[in-house]
């Protein structure tokens, strides 16, 4: 990789499989090259082994049935569901998570509520 980046700390892009959902890697929010592969039988077996999770930042449903993909990634209990694609995001939506990913929504006239910090003030007159 080169001398500059001979010192850092990297890690290969990585595939697990024979997981479970009881299993660590697939009970924490990681942020890497990582991703595992589950087995399912069914549709709602598998929303259901997606949706089994504290977290919620987002999900990406790749198939050749495009009204499959509509009605999977709503049921997805995410901030952002992607079809056939992953991170493909015109700046003025939302961006954010559900759960333990996030509060809130960054991006466009999200992006006005939730870095204001209303205050009221009364007045008697």
């Amino acid at each position: 990789m080169g001398a500059e980046l001979d010192g850092g700390w990297w890690i290969e892009p990585t595939l697990w499989t024979g997981l479970t959902n009881a299993d660590r890697p697939l009970r924490e929010e990681i942020f890497g090259p990582v991703a595992a592969l589950v087995p399912f039988d069914t549709e709602e077996e598998a929303v259901a082994l997606a949706n089994d999770t504290d977290y919620g930042l987002a999900s990406s449903v790749w198939t050749t049935d495009l009204s499959r993909g509509h009605r999977v990634a709503q049921q997805m209990r995410v901030g952002m569901s992607w079809v056939n694609t992953w991170f493909l995001r015109d700046l003025r939506s939302p961006f954010g998570g559900v759960g333990l990913s996030g509060i809130g929504r960054e991006g466009g006239d999200f992006s006005l509520e939730f870095y204001t910090e209303p205050t009221n003030v009364c007045v008697q007159l």
